[in-house]
């Protein structure tokens, strides 16, 4: 899925994000606003999680 379509399907990933990622706050959730960069950014502050890992987390968020 690229990232135009992962953006526009934003509201449906919103929930699969609060589901598996909890130390997302809700503003955290709103500022990433379905953009791969600003999921990636939140994650790896709130995890620790290295970018490539991060950019895996959310390839495999927006193919489910």
């Amino acid at each position: 899925m690229n990232n135009d379509i992962a953006e526009g399907n934003w509201k449906q990933l919103k929930g699969k994000v609060r589901e598996s990622w909890g130390k997302l706050t809700d503003d955290d959730v709103d500022q990433i606003a379905g953009r791969r960069d600003h999921f990636i950014g939140k994650v790896q502050e709130k995890y620790g999680m290295k970018k490539d890992e991060a950019e895996k987390e959310w390839d495999k968020l927006s193919n489910s």
